[in-house]
């Protein structure tokens, strides 16, 4: 499997000043909470050296009437600050994370089948679950702890220059230790974060395969192996977990160190600066207090930046969805390529990573109105086919163009009239019948879900049901029977009024009343549209206007229906074999 693509670190960079620049008064209200609630934070310390200096002058008890005023006043100063701080925050880095969220799951849809299939399910899960929680919970509690302690780092700072400057050269004795430890740390944990983030990715692949494929597992036996597959990828992601812990684990040993050099430091310059009359007892205590006040922000600082690092990689892997599928398609550009009126396949080849070639050389010409079917035996290339012209795969060679514009790149335009495809896998969303109509059209009216119901003859089943439109269907409501599903997609294929539609399978085997039911339904929604047809059945090819018949990848026949039989060739052969059922086109 190749991953998905990871967006480098300047991409990561322009997106989060993106975020920060679009709304900049909301950005400075948030400097200037977080400012003002680490200044109310220094009002502690000075009240208790102040406190200090009258026990030592032996002033009276209204003495203590200033220092406690100013305790409670920075207090509910600070308490309101911080709030406002974390709530202004909040505001700022939020709504551009829940849009995030929602342009890497839109991203995810607009990529190509065959580069989801290369990447696996695990990598697209473990970034649209894992990452995201990664980047949320830093947006919404390490990026305001980080400038919280920041701004205290620096306000505090400046508070130790006015009591002396000797106080703050004192203090910054722990700098270079800190920020040596801290260029180490980033050294070695990006890579190991990275790291971590894949090794997630690759076990949730494995897990979501095994689960997948529990009949097959169970029926050829291959519980060792999906065991040793599935123990072997958690074994990797945890050695890089641990990896990641001794790093952090030297990381705060080194970091205790800083703080015993620069509070020794602070102590021994307040005990020379005290016995100079320099400065008084109160002062040095502040002092003191203030550095000692730091070791929590420092130490927030240093391990937010520890957190930062581990959601910039999350935050890359989840951009990289959004470059791997670039920029959504403009309606204009499907309109515009919709106007030009032709679907063309030119010289179109196509095969599996590490598999032969499906699909070679394929030519075939789609005008609006015109009707196209591929037949052919089992595994001749015809679904595959299928998904090169709908643009849900990307030809290896040759080029499939709408307007002189790629269906693959027009596929994913989220409301996109140029090509719909209806599997033979047609999938029922947990919903209303409603809900799923409406996926092809938000804004129809329950009028018109119904005028589609009817066209397509599903009205009479769906108005058996308990609350005909309103009834919830799929996963947790009722099952929907293969017809009734399928029956459901042909009317949601009309909803979405496409220039041209691709029908794999779309109907029931023949002979059922079904089959009539949905053969007409399809009737329906490839009238007055370019369509075609993998026929599983050949009289569905019989009426097209076009026959192609597919062997080994290739179109070894081509004509109408009546042109073929008379030629006595291929495809004569399979309409005797399966008229007489000795075949099924699978």
């Amino acid at each position: 499997m190749t991953p998905l693509p990871v967006a480098a670190g300047r991409e990561v960079a322009r997106y989060a000043w993106r975020v920060v620049s679009r709304r900049p008064w909301l950005t400075l209200a948030v400097a200037a909470a977080t400012v003002a609630a680490s200044v109310a934070g220094l009002g502690g310390p000075i009240a208790v050296g102040w406190i200090v200096d009258g026990i030592v002058s032996h002033a009276g008890a209204r003495a203590l009437i200033a220092p406690i005023a100013l305790l409670a006043g920075c207090a509910a100063g600070g308490a309101g600050a911080t709030w406002a701080s974390g709530a202004l925050l909040a505001a700022l880095v939020l709504p551009p994370v829940g849009g995030l969220r929602e342009d890497v799951i839109d991203a995810a849809l607009r990529l190509p089948l065959d580069r989801l299939e290369d990447a696996g399910a695990g990598d697209l899960v473990s970034r649209t679950t894992g990452d995201v929680e990664q980047v949320t919970d830093a947006a919404t509690g390490a990026l305001g702890a980080f400038l919280s302690a920041a701004v205290t780092i620096a306000v505090t700072v400046v508070g130790l220059g006015s009591l002396d400057w000797r106080f703050a050269l004192a203090g910054l004795l722990a700098v270079p230790i800190q920020a040596w430890t801290l260029r180490w740390y980033l050294r070695e944990a990006r890579p190991i974060y990275a790291a971590a983030r894949a090794a997630e990715g690759a076990r949730t692949a494995t897990l979501i395969e095994a689960f997948g494929a529990l009949p097959a597992i169970r029926a050829l036996r291959l519980r060792d192996r999906a065991l040793g597959r599935i123990t072997t990828s958690s074994a990797a992601a945890v050695d890089v977990e641990l990896a990641a812990t001794r790093a952090a684990t030297r990381f705060y040993g080194r970091l205790n160190v800083a703080e015993f050099v620069g509070l020794g430091a602070i102590l021994l310059v307040g005990y020379a600066l005290v016995r100079g009359h320099a400065v008084g007892i109160g002062a040095a205590t502040t002092a003191a207090l203030f550095f000692a006040g730091l070791f929590g922000p420092v130490n927030t600082v240093l391990a937010v930046v520890d957190q930062l690092q581990q959601a910039a990689a999350g935050l890359g892997r989840l951009l990289g969805v959004t470059v791997a599928a670039g920029p959504p398609i403009d309606e204009r550009e499907v309109a515009g390529a919709v106007a030009g009126g032709e679907l063309v396949a030119r010289d179109v080849s196509f095969r599996y990573p590490g598999g032969r070639t499906v699909v070679e050389g394929v030519n075939l010409r789609i005008e609006r109105g015109h009707r196209i079917a591929v037949v052919g035996a089992t595994g001749s290339g015809k679904s595959t086919l299928a998904t090169l012209i709908a643009g849900l795969r990307v030809p290896e060679a040759g080029t499939v163009v709408l307007g002189g514009r790629s269906p693959a790149r027009l596929a994913r335009a989220r409301r996109g009239r140029a090509i719909a495809a209806i599997s033979q896998e047609a999938h029922v969303f947990a919903g209303t019948v409603a809900d799923n109509l409406r996926l092809a059209d938000p804004t129809a009216t329950d009028a018109h879900l119904r005028g589609c119901l009817v066209a397509v003859g599903a009205d009479a089943w769906v108005d058996r049901l308990p609350e005909g439109l309103e009834t919830i269907v799929g996963a947790g409501g009722r099952a929907l029977s293969r017809h009734e599903a399928q029956h459901l997609a042909l009317a949601r294929a009309l909803l979405l009024d496409p220039a041209f539609v691709i029908l794999d399978e779309a109907t029931a085997e023949a002979g059922s009343g079904d089959a009539r039911i949905l053969d007409e339904a399809a009737r329906v929604v490839m009238r007055g549209r370019g369509a075609l047809i993998i026929a599983h059945r050949l009289d569905q090819a019989a009426s097209a206007d076009e026959i192609l018949v597919m062997s080994e990848g290739r179109i070894v026949e081509r004509g109408a229906h009546a042109q073929l039989l008379a030629a006595g060739g291929g495809y004569h052969r399979l309409w005797s074999a399966w008229a007489d059922g000795r075949i099924q086109l699978r």
